[in-house]
């Protein structure tokens, strides 16, 4: 069948019915031999069988192409490939289960909505995914609070650095101050006698 459908890739369970209804197509599209045909228009095929030939081969091809159209309509319209992909990824899913010791019991209703089943599925794989980040949350607030933690002690630090600096500084401008403040004639006078004196001692 050289279809849209055919050239899709898909799960085991479409591809060997897409290949067993292939398979019925042909042998229905064929089914109805020449010699069938003969005996419907014998006279046209005795009288041009090269012809009647042709337009029998015409005719079933055009047979198994109007029923592969048909049918992949059909398949486009129900969804017949995503369906049976469905089928089989819960299928496999189901007998992994199984082959895991799973003895839970699902239950079934005829009322039973296919959100619900979804939403019985899905809630706690997104619980699962929620508690997760919530998980990863903490751990990067806590992080985030040894972090404010650190930059705090180092604003500190750096505080009591600044002030002591600045505490240096002013007991060194007050040193400059008393400095100026001496009167250096006389600290120079008393210096070259004192320099004096030690030099004249024996």
């Amino acid at each position: 069948m050289a279809s849209s459908a055919s050239t899709q890739a898909g799960s085991k369970r479409w591809t060997y019915f897409h290949s067993a209804l292939q398979l019925a197509i042909q042998r229905s599209a064929h089914k109805w031999t020449y010699e069938d045909f003969a005996e419907c228009f014998s006279l046209w095929c005795d009288e041009q069988p090269e012809n009647a030939a042709t337009i029998f081969n015409l005719v079933s091809s055009r047979l198994e192409s109007s029923i592969t159209e048909n049918c992949e309509e059909l398949f486009k319209k129900y969804k017949v490939k995503e369906n049976l992909d469905n089928l089989h990824a819960v299928v496999t899913a189901a007998r992994a289960r199984k082959q895991t010791g799973y003895d839970g019991k699902d239950v079934w209703r005829e009322d039973l909505q296919p959100r619900a089943a979804v939403r019985a599925r899905t809630i706690p794989l997104l619980e699962k995914e929620r508690d997760r980040l919530l998980a990863q949350l903490s751990q990067l607030t806590e992080e985030n609070s040894a972090l404010q933690s650190q930059m705090r002690r180092n604003v500190q630090a750096k505080e009591e650095a600044e002030a002591e600096a600045a505490k240096l500084l002013d007991t060194i401008d007050k040193a400059f101050a008393k400095w100026d403040a001496l009167p250096l004639d006389d600290v120079q006078s008393w210096s070259l006698q004192t320099a004096e004196s030690a030099g004249s001692r024996p």
